[in-house]
């Protein structure tokens, strides 16, 4: 029987045995195991050009066709100097170009679908990162900042600026430091998560309406009046 689901699980880290590598290798066999096709995108092992010079080309388009056809995205990349490697800001640079990522127009209304809608409106996108810092570094109050703060720009600025539904980052901390029990146990917390990632709450950000912003696309004063921080912009 051909599984309805499916996702695409883009892994960017340079070493093919390290922590990323075998949890990217759990990950995908867990989804399989639950019924998934999973489609995979290895930059670093494919050699990803992250160069955008022009945009189009056939492998542009065999990322957006995999992208298109996936109901959930995984993104995992070890966090560098608080943001993901260069090689995947420039596979999002280069796949989400104009007409599929951004400058998507609705002909009924003739308005650009962004933020809650789009051509990936309806996908569920998840990020599993790596940090080498403490847990408390990249929780409330931490000196990093929260994770969902850290990685604003990609969960609200391309996920849900595309349409797709952001999950909380799937986070593992002290990456370089976890023994043996320490990574089965960060094997089985990834496994249970994807078992229900299909019917998780995601994170509810706002959607670009007049009912909550002005036409600068600011946020109306009746909503979160005293949250001057990007939390004001969760739903």
């Amino acid at each position: 029987m051909v599984s309805s689901r499916r996702a695409l699980w883009v892994l960017a880290h340079p070493q093919q045995r390290s922590l990323n590598g075998r949890l990217r290798d759990v990950g995908v066999s867990a989804l399989q195991r639950h019924g998934w096709q999973v489609d995979q995108s290895d930059l670093y092992a494919t050699g990803w050009d992250p160069l955008l010079t022009t945009e189009g080309g056939p492998e542009v388009a065999a990322e957006q066709d995999k992208l298109l056809a996936a109901d959930l995205l995984v993104v995992q990349f070890p966090l560098w100097w608080y943001g993901p490697p260069a090689i995947l800001k420039g596979w999002f640079d280069r796949v989400f170009q104009a007409g599929f990522g951004y400058d998507v127009v609705d002909p009924q209304s003739g308005r650009v679908r962004k933020y809650g809608d789009g051509l990936l409106a309806g996908k569920r996108a998840l990020i599993v990162v790596s940090a080498g810092d403490r847990p408390g570094s990249l929780g409330t109050r931490g000196i990093s900042g929260h994770i969902e703060d850290v990685l604003w720009p990609m969960l609200h600025g391309t996920f849900w600026y595309t349409g797709m539904l952001p999950l909380r980052p799937q986070l593992i901390t002290r990456a370089r430091d976890l023994d043996r029990a320490s990574v089965a146990q960060q094997e089985q917390l990834l496994v249970t998560r994807l078992s229900g990632v299909l019917t998780e709450e995601p994170i509810h950000y706002l959607p670009l309406d007049d009912e909550h912003y002005d036409h600068g696309i600011r946020l109306r004063d009746q909503f979160a009046p005293s949250e001057l921080s990007i939390c004001a912009h969760r739903s």
